[in-house]
């Protein structure tokens, strides 16, 4: 006689904790946010196994395509304890769509993977509206996604997103890796504070500060809340992009994420050349004081784990230097400024920081 206890009553998937319903109303609810994308080249509706694009729509004749995928750290556990959520859907489109540009391409196209333990419809709705917002912004169509209902794997109110971007340039036009020459000139665009990279110290210098997230910034800031200063939504930088790849003269975009201005910079140009960054240019924020101080970190380290103020890094021609700076300050981008030049190396350091006191209010 089998020792197994008998099933008392007929299982469903919703016993295990996967509400299937709850899931099929998610797609009503986020559907509209989707269409709010389209563009040129999409225009399929969510709910098929794949997303279609037209790239021929889309107005290209001979394109190579660019991929890129990241996701937002975490930041996501900020979220959860400020609840604000949508503007960590505008991150993700950011981080991915950002890279798209640093390639000399445009973004088309966007999916995302949402995954949770418990789907909180509300919680999900805003994440995508917000992805739907950062898709706007880069002027990338939201052609499909995931949503995951995993039980066990994450704790109540917890949820993880990766994010999937698709661009496009016409062959011949991409920016290549050793492009950038001695000479070059480095234009910076500003960062809304600290994006999308180095939360896990954020994190650790707010809870050693004893600093609350609901109370007002401990630093000058236009936020309300220090949760909110620290939860500004990553910038978009697409339109800067293709003003300043219009107007030409480009050798290379970097995008300043994981590794701040010390490790992204590199990336673009050869061994043999160092950015020299000009401190004195532009105050540090406010915001990266007030962590430099509350963590006791050295220049270098602040450097190194955050962007310090500057989203974008743009190289180009001396000689089209002024136009490109007057296109982007006349257009997207009136606080953008020059914030150094390439050199040939005469160190072992691929980024210098000149005048680097100024960034400690010496």
């Amino acid at each position: 006689m089998s020792n197994r206890q008998k099933q008392p009553k007929p299982l469903k998937y919703s016993d295990a904790g996967v509400d299937i319903d709850a899931g099929d109303a998610l797609i009503g609810d986020i559907a509209p946010h989707a269409k709010r994308t389209r563009r040129a080249g999409a225009d399929s509706t969510l709910g098929g196994f794949g997303g279609l694009f037209d790239l021929k729509t889309a107005g290209f004749t001979d394109p190579v395509l660019v991929a890129a995928t990241d996701g937002v750290g975490t930041k996501l556990e900020l979220a959860k304890q400020t609840g604000l959520h949508r503007g960590i859907g505008i991150d993700l489109v950011a981080m991915c769509a950002n890279d798209i540009l640093a390639q000399g391409a445009m973004p088309l196209f966007f999916l995302d993977y949402f995954a949770t333990g418990k789907l909180d419809r509300g919680m999900a709705t805003e994440v995508i509206a917000g992805i739907a917002d950062g898709c706007l912004m880069a002027d990338c169509a939201l052609i499909g996604g995931e949503t995951a209902e995993m039980p066990g794997m994450y704790p109540a109110g917890s949820y993880d997103l990766a994010g999937f971007c698709v661009g496009a340039a016409e062959r011949g036009s991409l920016l290549a890796p050793g492009q950038p020459k001695a000479g070059d000139i480095a234009i910076a665009l500003p960062s809304s504070g600290v994006h999308s990279n180095g939360y896990s110290l954020v994190r650790k210098i707010i809870e050693l500060s004893g600093a609350a997230l609901d109370a007002a910034p401990p630093f000058d800031s236009a936020a309300a809340t220090l949760g909110d200063a620290v939860m500004a939504p990553t910038r978009i930088y697409q339109k800067a992009a293709a003003i300043a790849l219009q107007t030409g003269g480009i050798n290379g975009i970097v995008h300043v994420t994981g590794g701040g201005l010390i490790e992204n910079p590199p990336r673009v140009y050869d061994d043999h050349l160092a950015l020299h960054i000009n401190c004195a240019a532009r105050p540090l924020p406010p915001i990266f004081g007030w962590l430099r101080d509350q963590g006791a970190m050295e220049i270098q380290e602040l450097a190194r784990t955050f962007n310090c103020g500057i989203g974008l890094l743009i190289f180009v021609d001396s000689n089209k230097s002024d136009d490109v700076l007057s296109a982007l300050q006349n257009g997207p981008e009136p606080d953008a400024f020059v914030a150094g030049t390439l050199a040939n190396r005469s160190t072992d350091s691929a980024v210098v920081l000149d005048q680097s006191d100024s960034w400690f209010g010496r």
